[in-house]
Formats: structure tokens, sequence, C-alpha cells
């Protein structure tokens, strides 16, 4: 059975099994919301199939620096390595 992690996570088990894997605290929590909230899907599709310009939004929402600089290919591969 799942730790009580308080109101602020949704999904405690998911979240538990996240941070297992290395996810941080901010990335298991983040997921582990939006799966519980059904909105884990993003309605650009894959991070290949959206905009640079999407892109760059979600790179600035997570906190990745250097983003500007950063081609379409760089992008996808930081947001996927962020933890």
């Amino acid at each position: 059975m799942a730790k009580d992690h308080g109101a602020q996570i949704k999904d405690d088990t998911l979240y538990e099994d996240l941070r297992e894997q290395g996810a941080s605290k901010e990335k298991a929590a983040r997921i582990a919301n939006a799966k519980a909230a059904g909105t884990l899907d993003h309605p650009g599709g894959t991070l290949e199939q959206r905009s640079k310009a999407d892109l760059l939004e979600e790179a600035r929402e997570i906190g990745i620096s250097g983003r500007s600089t950063m081609n379409k290919a760089d992008l996808v591969k930081a947001i996927r390595n962020h933890k």
C-alpha cells in the first residue's frame, strides 16, 4: 500500500513508482497529478509532432536552462530527460 503523501499528491502509488525510477519529487508529483486528473496526454501528440514554440513553452514551464539556444531535437531530448 502506498504511503499517503498528502493532499497535494493525487496518485500516491504512481508518485512512489516514479520516485523509485529516479524522477525528481517535482516531476513525479506533476505526472501523478496529471494522470489522476486525466490530463497526462498532451493534445499536441508526441514531442516530435509539436511545434518548436510549444516545446519552448514547456521547457520554460519546467525550468530547462539554455532552451533559447536549442533546436527542436535538443528541446525534445531536454524535456524527455528532465528530472
